[in-house]
């Protein structure tokens, strides 16, 4: 059973309007207040919001909301307003309460039919579209007064509702949707979900926000987010699911009729996992003592090492190998984490001192010259140079690495400082199938390593790999290379599909030096846009691959081209996607292929302070090999090519003027939207669709902003809306037919 929550913050703000209403409406929960006195401003404002708090408590398939908001009126004025609260899509509400001045108060419930007419007089009267992304939704509707100058209100909200299965997921609707309604950030927003579930919890996971999630038992865990003074634009969707086998599965899909679809997959063991569910491991530790290791560094690396030997698990095996003229190691052969070899290491690693050059070559040859143990074996590799003796080409050394390499032993790489060489160290984590990692000179080093071993210390699956046997056919999916899974932690793969049905998903690896096979059926839809991040997440990690690609080995005009249109397509807006968006729609406005209003980024960049010279300049240093201009795209890109969250998309964006307040969803703080699975840009006066440039279409069709022709679109095509709802001047594709809604 896969369980999706999509919480919706009700974000309120009072609304004043008139007929000559010009200003925002907040999304969510909102009041609006028809008759502001005479001596107001007639444009509208939004009040503060003090605090906005929601917990839930899920328990199988019932959840229960809380939402707990306190809103201020700065004015010096006596308001009267309306309460309204668009109800959540799909939900079944049991239980709705509300209380103000520690009175309760009766709310009016409102079907879709009737909500339907009210957004769309407050769009006729305020002239602003914002409130047509609530199109198809029922309200609640209470009177509020009054609302005294100066003063707080707070609003209390619980209600009930069963959640229901669909394919082994469930969608809960609650958008955190307020950076284009609300003057001012929120003074403090956040969410906690309490979670519990009679079978075993397996995958949790937020595509959204970076939460934390807390892992109780087998049955129960907590999941929050929180944080202060933003203007959140995305919805929190949080998602997990219970399974009874070892490990959890669960596939999230996106597919528009007749095109690709896309899936987002994750696999979790529980997290009460018996020692028999983890396999036992070889691990060596290989450090750097070359001079330029003195000090502090050293002082760092050796407290990580320390940490890593001392949680060595229960029938590990380990080595230790320490580097610079010379490398040496402090056993013969990898050896038992029992007491007494756990103390020799302890003071093998004490008596590190930092002297001489950096030979690569011999310590990583050293660490991979062992006996295969028919177990894991990871290399945790500590360097802060580049290699000065023995084999210093990059390439002849990852070569070396490859052809030694005869155990598939995992390397990941910790380069220290930023005189490393970037190049080297990523090919040798690609070619290990690992990752890497960099330690900027403020960053805690032993924090981070300890922090990644902690992460990887239990394996449970190793050399995973996926099967699909179906009417579907899997392709294009990130990582290319499967990483393994360990306790406590997730594995998530996206990728892109044709066909569609029920699907047998099958999942092998090694577990103790046996290959264990899990089976899963999964129906994998002809058409569903409901899940719209998936995409977005999908294009991010297709688009992370290609661009260490080009980093690594050259710009190739294929990897190029495929860059670009796929940033410009899913609104993936990084220093280095930007470059490549902006020339190559220089040179088609100049060549005649697209027409200077059809631009995406090319009508974004003159609003903003030197954007196409930073992204020129971003694109043109990431083919460094040393240098916090190489550390900088490795990382960056990477986090792409691993995205689980939209935040982990928006790599660079703050480097170009466009940076969102942290919790937004899009780069850009309102320049780039998702809508239908595709990019919309804000070129100023207008939002265009990206899908514009790429599709051929018949003809275009002109309709006034808030005149018959318009509502009679909203009414014959209802997914017109999310598009609408974005402003007065917007052009779209639907059905191949664009559509130019102008004032």
């Amino acid at each position: 059973m896969l369980i999706k929550i999509k919480f919706t913050i009700l974000s309120i703000t009072i609304i004043l309007f008139t007929n000559m209403f010009a200003g925002k409406i907040f999304a969510d929960g909102f009041i609006v207040v028809p008759e502001p006195p005479r001596n107001i401003i007639r444009t509208a404002f939004p009040l503060e919001v003090k605090y906005h708090r929601v917990n839930a408590d899920l328990n199988d398939q019932g959840a229960v909301t809380y939402i707990d908001q306190e809103f201020y009126n700065p004015t010096g004025a006596r308001l009267e307003g309306f309460y309204i609260f668009p109800v959540p899509e799909n939900a079944v509400i049991k239980k709705f309460t509300m209380f103000i001045n520690g009175t309760e108060t009766e709310a009016e419930l409102l079907d879709a039919k009737k909500a339907s007419r009210i957004y769309e007089d407050i769009v006729r009267k305020s002239l602003d579209p914002a409130l047509l992304e609530y199109q198809g939704r029922g309200i609640f509707k209470v009177r509020i007064f009054p609302i005294e100058p100066g003063s707080t209100k707070r609003v209390k909200i619980s209600y009930t509702q069963i959640l229901e299965k669909d394919n082994g997921t469930m969608e809960y609707t609650y958008p955190l949707n307020t950076e284009k309604f609300s003057a001012k950030p929120l003074n403090n927003v956040s969410i906690n979900v309490n979670l519990k579930s009679s079978d075993s919890l397996k995958n949790i996971y937020c595509t959204s926000h970076e939460t934390d999630i807390v892992r109780k038992n087998d049955n129960h865990a907590v999941v929050s987010w929180e944080q202060k003074n933003i203007k959140p634009d995305t919805d929190f969707n949080l998602y997990y699911n219970t399974d009874k086998s070892g490990i959890g599965l669960s596939v999230l899909a996106y597919k528009e009729k007749g095109n690709d679809g896309y899936f987002f997959l994750s696999a979790s063991p529980g997290i009460d996992s018996q020692d028999s569910a983890i396999s036992e491991k070889d691990i060596t530790f290989v450090l750097d003592v070359s001079g330029s290791m003195a000090g502090e560094k050293l002082e760092q690396a050796k407290k990580a090492l320390l940490f890593c030997v001392n949680n060595l698990n229960r029938g590990d095996r380990f080595q230790l190998i320490r580097f610079s003229t010379e490398a040496e190691a402090l056993f013969n052969e990898l050896v038992k984490a029992d007491k007494a070899n756990m103390q020799k290491a302890k003071n093998f690693i004490s008596d590190m001192k930092a002297v001489g050059g950096t030979h690569i070559e011999e310590a990583v040859s050293l660490a991979l010259s062992v006996k295969d143990g028919g177990r894991p074996h990871m290399i945790i590799f500590i360097t802060d140079g580049r290699p000065t003796i023995g084999e210093t080409d990059e390439d002849k050394l990852v070569k070396k690495i490859r052809n030694a390499n005869k155990s598939n032993i995992r390397i990941f790489t910790f380069g220290i400082g930023y005189d490393i060489n970037t190049h080297l160290l990523d090919k040798i984590t690609k070619e290990t199938r690992a990752y890497r990692y960099y330690i900027s000179p403020k960053e805690d080093i032993e924090v981070k390593i300890s922090n990644f071993y902690t992460k990887v210390q239990s394996p449970v699956l190793t050399d995973i790999k996926l099967t699909f046997t179906g009417n579907i056919r899997a392709s294009k999916t990130y990582p290319r290379d499967l990483p393994d899974i360990f306790a406590g932690s997730s594995v998530t793969i996206l990728g892109s599909y044709s066909g569609s049905g029920d699907v047998k998903v099958i999942l092998e690896g090694r577990l103790r030096d046996k290959v264990q096979k899990y089976e899963y059926k999964i129906n994998y839809p002809a058409e569903n846009t409901g899940n719209d991040f998936v995409p977005y997440l999908w294009a991010a990690r297709h688009i992370g691959y290609l661009l260490d690609q080009i980093r690594l080995n050259g710009g190739d005009k294929e990897l190029v081209e495929e860059a670009t249109e796929a940033a410009r397509k899913y609104g993936i807006v990084t220093p280095y996607t930007s470059y490549l968006i902006l020339e190559d729609e220089r040179k088609r406005v100049s060549g005649g292929g697209i027409r200077e209003e059809d631009q995406t980024l090319g009508s974004v960049a003159p609003r903003v302070k030197d954007f196409a010279k930073k992204s020129e300049m971003e694109y043109r240093a990431m083919g460094q090999k040393s240098g916090a201009e190489s550390v900088l795209p490795s990382r960056e890109f990477q986090a792409l090519n691993n995205a689980a969250n939209v935040g982990d998309a928006l790599q660079g964006s703050s480097r170009l003027g466009l940076s969102p307040t942290p919790g937004n969803a899009h780069s850009g703080a309102g320049q780039v939207k998702t809508v239908q699975g595709r990019a919309v840009y804000n070129a100023g006066g207008y939002w265009i669709d990206s899908r514009i440039q790429t599709k051929k279409r018949s003809r275009t069709v002109r309709i006034r902003f808030a005149g018959k022709e318009y509502f009679d679109l909203l009414s014959k095509k209802p997914e017109s809306a999310q598009f609408c709802s974005l402003g007065k001047n917007i052009r779209f594709m639907l059905d191949d037919v664009v559509y130019e809604v102008y004032e």
